[in-house]
């Protein structure tokens, strides 16, 4: 009688692994003192802390707007800039198009990934000084490095037989990028794309508070006068302003992916709130 393979073989590794790592965070929590007395305190100074969030105070509107139309054009031009920065770099990266000549200063730039939007804000705002030219810096070179990797993927996954079949055409080199690797990636460039741009959105938020510009600067002015309930104004308009930034990410993709068109869009949004009312009803 043959005996079934065990699906995960037993072996005491995993086990001497678990056991390390739990007295490892034993001793992580006691070397930064992290204690339950702390976290009680900690959930009784966020009780009073939410409080003093609401009602939230919406009184200056024009200062909230002003910030999120920053952040909304630091958002789209970093964006922009890295993505065009990035498709040369994502191509010049691919180690099945390119020489290795190429191919390794590419994945050497693209490697600015490595530093977290914040940190490279705060050299950019060292650099240029404060304002919003310095978080269009920062989200630019963070986006050139996270975009320009995802592109470099998506082309070394590509099937290479529509490739030689256009070369084999005698097609110069830019036409079989544009219908030997373009067809292939095109879907997943868009993504890629939309993807930054909510990501920018979310990260234009932050790399205010250190003096980039956008509405994290008025969020950080707002804690630091203890405004609370303008700083729950201002987080509601944050994530409504990302939310639409989802919206239209969603709109953008089923556009150039799906082929729909603007007509779609609106019939579909009819369509979805005809259903509610008759669910409601």
């Amino acid at each position: 009688m043959q005996v079934a393979a065990q699906a995960f073989p037993r072996s005491v590794w995993p086990r001497v692994v678990g056991i390390a790592l739990a007295i490892y965070v034993v001793y992580a929590c006691a070397q930064m003192d992290i204690s339950w007395e702390r976290v009680e305190t900690g959930f009784e100074n966020a009780s009073r802390f939410f409080g003093r969030l609401f009602p939230p105070n919406f009184h200056r509107w024009e200062l909230l707007l002003k910030g999120l139309g920053e952040s909304l054009q630091i958002a789209v031009l970093a964006s922009t800039l890295g993505i065009v920065m990035a498709l040369p770099l994502g191509l010049l990266g691919a180690r099945n198009l390119m020489p290795a000549w190429a191919s390794w200063p590419a994945r050497a730039v693209v490697v600015a990934r490595s530093l977290h939007p914040v940190i490279v804000a705060i050299l950019f705002v060292k650099a240029v000084g404060f304002g919003a030219l310095a978080g269009i810096l920062a989200l630019t070179v963070a986006s050139i490095g996270f975009i320009g990797k995802l592109f470099t993927e998506a082309i070394e996954e590509i099937s290479l037989k529509q490739v030689e079949a256009v070369r084999a055409t005698g097609a110069p080199f830019f036409s079989v990028l544009a219908y030997g690797v373009l067809p292939q990636v095109f879907s997943r460039f868009i993504g890629f794309a939309t993807y930054q741009l909510d990501s920018n959105l979310r990260n234009s938020t932050m790399v205010g508070i250190v003096g980039a510009g956008g509405i994290g600067g008025t969020l950080f002015a707002a804690f630091q006068r203890f405004d609370y309930d303008f700083v729950c104004a201002i987080l509601i308009a944050i994530i409504s302003l990302i939310m639409l930034g989802e919206l239209f990410a969603t709109a953008v993709r089923r556009i150039f992916i799906g082929g729909a068109t603007l007509a779609d869009l609106f019939r579909r949004e009819r369509a979805t709130r005809r259903d509610r009312l008759v669910e409601d009803d």
